[in-house]
């Protein structure tokens, strides 16, 4: 409940992501000529609701001649992962523009969601390609099977006996009591 005592219609969010996946359904206004317009639906990826009809209406002017003036939103919808605790390989095909032009770009990406995989290609591109949000646009993106993954960061991870060693391995003492603040020898941290 608010402080003025209604009840809060925010949809509830899926992790702490930036940004969330949305289906957004609109359509041209009806007309005299055209009592049932063309309705179209878009999945795109913005920080909250008012952010994804935006962005509905930045690839639908592009796409079709319909724009918010002359338009409705007839419904926007959070999608939220199906099985988000297994681990999956996502593929996303992408397009941006950088100081020189316009590039096509397809990126692989392990997460247990498409949300976190959307967040890990947005932080990459702004770091190794100095790429920022508003242009970037993503066309396509698919969960993709182990044996058809490419790039070599996501097949290192397609290990069944996969290990990751402990860098940092110190010995704990055995109770509370042993427990100082100050050690008479350097902690030896090379165990194996």
């Amino acid at each position: 409940l608010d402080v003025s005592g209604a009840t809060s219609n925010k949809m509830p969010q899926e992790g702490n992501f930036k940004f969330h996946q949305y289906q957004v359904v609109g359509r041209h206004l009806p007309t005299e000529n055209d009592a049932n317009p063309t309705v179209y639906r878009m999945k795109v990826w913005a920080q909250d609701a008012v952010r994804a009809k935006s962005k509905f209406w930045y690839f639908l002017r592009r796409l079709r001649r319909v724009k918010k003036a002359n338009g409705q939103i007839l419904a926007v919808n959070e999608i939220y992962e199906r099985k988000p605790t297994t681990v999956k390989n996502f593929g996303i095909w992408v397009r941006y523009q950088s100081r020189t032009g316009y590039h096509n770009m397809y990126k692989e990406y392990r997460d247990t969601t498409l949300n976190g995989a959307v967040d890990q290609m947005y932080s990459e591109m702004a770091s190794r390609h100095r790429v920022r949000f508003p242009c970037i646009q993503i066309i396509k993106t698919a969960t993709v099977p182990a044996s058809a993954c490419k790039r070599a960061n996501t097949l290192q991870f397609h290990d069944s006996k996969i290990k990751f060693p402990l860098t940092r391995r110190m010995a704990r003492p055995s109770a509370p009591e042993f427990r100082t603040l100050y050690k008479a020898t350097r902690p030896n941290v090379a165990m194996v």
